[in-house]
């Protein structure tokens, strides 16, 4: 199932530059594998060491925050579009 991933711009620097990318992956977590295949290094960036997806990072589902489904094991299908955000602090 092709999915389309947004690559933020810190992130981008480990994906050659590419804000986009298309990938194979029928959940969130399956995503995750396919980024690091492609992009070695880069599930490191994205999980701590026990896999869990970093705190400062949101991940979007056609819109919907993961955090709403079923997190790392949400599903994906053909043509869903992924966003990954890093979280912004300010005050």
């Amino acid at each position: 199932m092709a999915v389309q991933v947004l690559i933020p711009t810190p992130l981008q620097k480990f994906t050659a530059d590419e804000a986009s990318v298309e990938l194979e992956a029928t959940s969130v977590d399956g995503l995750i594998e396919a980024l690091d295949g492609r992009y070695p290094g880069l599930k490191s960036r994205l999980c701590d060491e026990n896999g869990k997806l970093r705190r400062f990072l949101n991940v979007y589902v056609n819109s919907e925050d993961i955090r709403f489904l079923d997190n790392q094991a949400t599903a994906l299908n053909d043509g869903d579009e992924v966003s990954i955000v890093p979280a912004v602090a300010g005050g």
